[in-house]
């Protein structure tokens, strides 16, 4: 078939229909679309690379005896490159990359972003939890690795805890700043890629063919992408109101953390328009064909949302707590993807829970006006959301650490995956 070089191709299935497509239409700024020669390049060359800096040092790690090169790394993250004497040329490498501030970074944008994220309180981890994470296990690619891990059921709620922790230190002003718990928390994460992605490799039944590199560029890119659109757009959807300047404060925050996660620069989102064109990638490519994994996956998440956020009571308060918080979510989330999407996904269909959401999203709708009007009401709204989203932050790791699995997760096939119960776990309310 043959395209014209600056024709568009037509929108994925997932953008041409429902929430999502609306979504598209009414939030992005201009086309999104790309064109046939522009996804081709982007495939080839993006679906086939890691992390180059970050892969190194992995390598670097089975070099050196066992834990020297973890030991160094560490050392180098917490207290600076320099203060090493001769470490290798992968760490020093590593750590140039990450150290350097890039010119692009105004400080004054990245905190007024990180107030606007917090302002979203428990609306933004909402969209979080539910857009972003349960929304993107239908990139069946993506959730490839997850499912490696083994032990869905268990790992969903330390995957959940461990997500929002690190949501909420990146996205708190000064969290990214070097040495602050959100730089050394993403850099971390960044590593952690590079181990999964070097151990996926080697396993004989990962299908590079089918599945491309594990956890590669043009996912990192996704998933960096996902976390800025799913938190604005979701927010929205349930009527808050950001304007221009904010919005673009907030993707530059993600820019940022994107930078020092290893996102490629050629890829790496740096305004709105940026970050919906690559959302449409995303769509054409990693979500046209969820499979069993996306279920398994999302089914683990719903599990996990009612008593990480309420606790494991057994007294009605506590099971009526569980039932209204995975109900709320799920209907949200139902919401949000669409009902072909929310089916696939077995995402409970309760219309009085829609109509609740619903009924408080015109609510919070109403609420902004007045917050945009007052003198001090926004700066006070952003107050309180950020310590919502502390306090539920922290609660759920407490909730989670009464809930963790006595043995570790183990390696199970890719194919077929499957989930099991988490073991000796001790009630908390």
């Amino acid at each position: 078939m043959v395209h014209a070089p600056h024709a568009r191709l037509p929108h994925p299935p997932l953008l041409s229909a429902g929430p999502l497509a609306l979504a598209m239409r009414r939030l992005a700024p201009g086309d999104a679309r790309a064109t046939h020669a522009q996804r081709t390049a982007y495939l080839r060359r993006y679906t086939q690379l890691g992390d180059p800096e970050a892969d190194a040092v992995v390598a670097m790690f089975a070099r050196l005896p066992p834990g020297q090169g973890r030991r160094l790394f560490e050392a180098a993250l917490e207290y600076g490159i320099d203060t090493l004497i001769a470490p290798p040329d992968e760490l020093r490498e590593f750590f140039a990359a990450i150290d350097e501030v890039p010119y692009w970074v105004d400080t004054d944008q990245l905190e007024r972003g990180c107030r606007v994220i917090g302002r979203a309180g428990p609306v933004g981890a909402t969209a979080l939890a539910m857009l972003a994470l349960c929304g993107g296990y239908l990139a069946a690619r993506v959730a490839k690795p997850l499912v490696a891990t083994g032990e869905l059921a268990a790992m969903a709620p330390r995957r959940l805890g461990a997500t929002m922790r690190w949501w909420t230190a990146v996205t708190t002003p000064g969290g990214m700043d070097r040495y602050a718990p959100g730089f050394t928390a993403t850099v971390r994460v960044r590593l952690t890629h590079a181990l999964v992605r070097a151990g996926l490799s080697r396993r004989p039944d990962w299908d590079h063919t089918a599945w491309d590199t594990p956890l590669n560029a043009s996912q990192l890119a996704g998933t960096i992408t996902l976390f800025a659109l799913a938190h604005l757009a979701g927010s929205q959807a349930f009527g808050i109101h950001f304007t221009a300047a904010e919005r673009e404060s907030v993707y530059a925050v993600w820019r940022y953390i994107g930078h020092v996660m290893g996102v490629r620069p050629q890829i790496l989102p740096s305004t709105e328009r940026d970050a919906w064109r690559m959302w449409w990638l995303q769509s054409d490519y990693e979500f046209r064909q969820p499979d069993q994994d996306s279920k398994l996956l999302a089914q683990a998440l719903i599990s996990a949302i009612g008593p990480l956020c309420i606790g494991h009571g057994e007294n009605l308060p506590s099971r009526l707590g569980r039932t209204m918080v995975t109900e709320s979510m799920s209907a949200y989330a139902r919401l949000i993807l669409g009902r072909d999407n929310a089916d696939f996904l077995g995402l409970a269909d309760r219309k009085a829970f829609q109509a609740c959401i619903i009924a408080a999203a015109a609510a919070a709708a109403v609420l902004e006006y007045p917050r945009r009007a007052i003198p001090g009401a926004t700066r006070c709204a952003e107050t309180i959301g950020r310590r919502a989203i502390v306090t539920l932050t922290r609660r759920m790791a407490v909730l989670q650490d009464c809930a963790v699995p006595s043995e570790s997760a183990t390696a199970t096939p890719l194919r077929p995956a499957s989930s099991t119960r988490a073991r000796n776990r001790r009630p908390c309310t």
